[in-house]
């Protein structure tokens, strides 16, 4: 059966296939910063656990937003870090490696496994473990020839998430190569950074997939 929390994540991922990436966040700016994110049109956030208090963060979003988004941590390396983001109200679970130990609790727990990739070898061992999306990290350096090469030797359906490096002057690029999902780190936004420069990061990304899915329907009229 279908876990609940992936049927969830794909609702949100359809409405807009973006993941915010909040490094180095704080609990105190959690509400103001997913705020204008879900206003500038995102659904999916990810709050990383070497942030300051990130437990707090996103039960503090969790607290917000509700099921109205996907939420979830990243740099998730230990297995027991699982349990504590699922308490905080997170359903995701996103990591830079691919650790089998925190793929495995993460499907025991029924939560969505985005492991880190970097090889098709980590990709195939991933996806036998149970993971539900492959983020490709960093592709900055794998690039999208890599991308699209992948793709065509994993099963059909395969869920693809390339984090790192992706903007707005590339993201139709890596549409036009069959990823599902991508991963917004830096780009969008960092420690310090003003909610009017997030705002403007925010829908530029936002209006970017959206070009890209109208340049698309036009292609097909």
């Amino acid at each position: 059966m279908t876990k609940q929390s992936l049927e969830h994540f794909e609702k949100q991922n359809t409405k807009m296939p973006l993941i915010a990436v909040l490094r180095g966040i704080t609990p105190e700016e959690a509400v103001a910063v997913s705020d204008v994110l879900v206003e500038s049109g995102f659904t999916i956030i990810e709050v990383t656990l070497n942030s300051s208090a990130p437990y707090a963060s996103i039960k503090r979003m969790y607290d917000r937003h509700g099921s109205s988004i996907a939420l979830g941590a990243g740099t998730v390396l230990k297995p027991d870090e699982v349990q504590k983001v699922k308490d905080a109200g997170g359903n995701l679970i996103i990591s830079p490696n691919l650790n089998l130990d925190v793929v495995t609790e993460t499907v025991k727990q029924s939560m969505v496994s985005i492991p880190g990739c970097y090889t098709p070898s980590e990709a195939f061992t991933a996806l036998e473990t149970g993971a539900d999306v492959i983020k490709f990290f960093p592709s900055d350096t794998l690039g999208i020839g890599f991308i699209k090469g992948v793709r065509a030797v994993l099963p059909i359906g395969t869920r693809i998430c390339p984090t790192g490096g992706v903007n707005v002057d590339n993201i139709s690029d890596f549409i036009n190569a069959g990823v599902t999902s991508m991963g917004m780190g830096s780009a969008l936004y960092k420690s310090g950074k003003s909610i009017d420069a997030l705002r403007a990061s925010a829908e530029g990304f936002v209006n970017a997939v959206n070009q890209c899915r109208h340049d698309a329907e036009k292609r097909d009229l």
